[in-house]
Parts: structure tokens; C-alpha cells; sequence
């Protein structure tokens, strides 16, 4: 199942099915954007193993620049990937859904490929998954959020934001 209203929060435990619906994704936007995407990637907790996760995928895009992605949005918008805003910091979010049950079962994130925001994203993943002895305090965070924070989206993404931090921190100096 993938899917959750919007602004909510819910743990599924890590589903397999998550990696086959972010490929099919994945080559629906690689033949929508064409070479304006230089890399699209399945990244966040759906793509990370043993985490639970909210059940919507993460994809992110990496273009040239925000610019590029401009004269596609009408072209996602006719295959029901919808514009939402600049929600981060030079990043650009699409969700996919059920617009009338107010249910996301997927955000698009478009970045700079290469950027900080791109390296954070498959860093954090790629690191979580090298190392899974590192997963189990991220998991634990997230769940004890969870339950805290199951109608307050922001506050638990909020909460999760330190331990994120210095995961990222492990994953740069890994990188290297």
C-alpha cells in the first residue's frame, strides 16, 4: 500500500513493493523530461531497507538547473504529477495522489544534480543502506515521532532533523 493523507503521519515497515512502484516512476519522468533530467533517483526511508517509512515515495530529480524543469511543469501536470511549490530551498516539489481524498503517494523533489540538496538525498540513502548498525536509531526516532506527532507532519519532520544532521555528516565523511 502506498498512500497517506496529507499532513499526517503513519510507519509501514520497509515493503518491496516500494522499490517496483518507484522504478515504474522513475521511467514515466525519464521519458517526460527527457535530457533536461541528468538523474532520477528512488531515495528517502521507502528507499532505504529496513526502515520503516511513511508509504509515499521520494523521487528525486536532478537537472542543470531549477529553470530547466519550468517548461515541463504543464506537460507532468497532463500525467498527474502536480506542481506544488519551492518547499525547501532550492528545491521544486510535484506530488502525485488522490487530490480528492487528500492523499500524496508520492513526492517529486527537483534539485540541482550534484548540489547539496542532491548529495544529501543519495549520501543519507546510499550511507543507510551500506551501513544498516546505523539504522536502528534512526528507525527508533522515527517511530517514537510517530506516535508523538501522528496528525503534525511538520513537528515530526522537525524532530527527525538533528539525527538527520548527523547522519549526513557520517555519510559526507564516508563519501570520501
Amino acid at each position: 500500500m502506498i498512500g497517506l493523507k496529507r499532513g499526517t503521519v503513519k510507519l509501514l515497515p520497509h515493503q518491496p513493493l516500494w522499490e517496483d512502484v518507484a522504478a515504474k516512476t522513475i521511467i514515466l519522468l525519464k521519458s517526460l523530461l527527457n535530457d533536461i533530467a541528468i538523474d532520477i533517483q528512488h531515495v528517502g526511508s521507502t528507499s532505504i531497507q529496513n526502515v520503516c517509512a511513511k508509504p509515499i515515495i521520494d523521487i528525486v530529480v536532478g537537472v542543470k538547473t531549477l529553470d530547466s524543469i519550468k517548461p515541463y511543469i504543464r506537460l507532468l501536470e497532463e500525467n498527474e504529477i502536480i506542481f506544488r511549490k519551492e518547499d525547501v530551498k532550492e528545491q521544486l516539489l510535484f506530488v502525485i495522489g488522490d487530490f480528492e481524498k487528500d492523499l500524496r503517494t508520492h513526492h517529486i523533489h527537483v534539485v540541482e544534480w550534484n548540489g547539496m540538496a542532491w548529495n544529501n538525498y543519495i549520501n543519507f540513502r546510499d550511507y543507510l543502506n551500506t551501513f544498516p548498525e546505523y539504522v536502528k536509531e534512526y528507525d527508533d526516532l522515527k517511530k517514537k515521532l510517530a506516535l508523538e506527532f501522528a496528525n503534525d507532519r511538520g513537528n515530526y519532520t522537525a524532530g527527525k532533523h538533528e539525527l538527520i544532521e548527523k547522519i549526513l555528516k557520517q555519510a559526507y565523511l564516508w563519501r570520501e
